[in-house]
């Protein structure tokens, strides 16, 4: 997970948890961070990459769009899972996130049912097809 807010990352891992999804969550605070995780898994074939990554648009030092387009020119990981998450609803980002290689688009909410339905996209794309 590339998420910034600290109140964003705990919500998100409680609606992980609250779909039944067992999952080790790794969370970095920043794009540069992330990108760093696909740049090492390149270099050593040791490395592993995430099965999923839940990538929030407005983090420091690289914005997740940036992440995005790092992470889909990388060898090894390009076609991880990737939502996106965003306390934006402009219809224009979401187009935008998903022509650059997201799988799905989750819009942050205040409404904590509404919020905690996230863990059933995470359920979701991590169920095989």
């Amino acid at each position: 997970m590339a998420e910034d807010n600290e109140g964003d990352a705990y919500l998100i891992r409680a609606a992980i948890r609250t779909a039944g999804v067992d999952a080790t969550i790794q969370v970095v605070r920043d794009g540069e961070a992330a990108t760093n995780i696909f740049d090492h898994a390149d270099a050593d074939a040791t490395q592993p990459c995430p099965s999923l990554l839940i990538l929030d648009l407005n983090l420091p030092k690289k914005r997740g769009t940036q992440v995005l387009i790092h992470l889909r020119k990388s060898r090894r990981c390009n076609s991880i899972t990737v939502i996106v998450v965003s306390s934006t609803g402009s219809l224009v980002e979401m187009q935008n996130v998903l022509d650059l290689g997201a799988n799905a688009f989750f819009q942050k909410v205040s409404q904590l049912d509404d919020f905690m339905k996230l863990g059933d996209v995470v359920k979701r794309a991590l169920s095989p097809p």
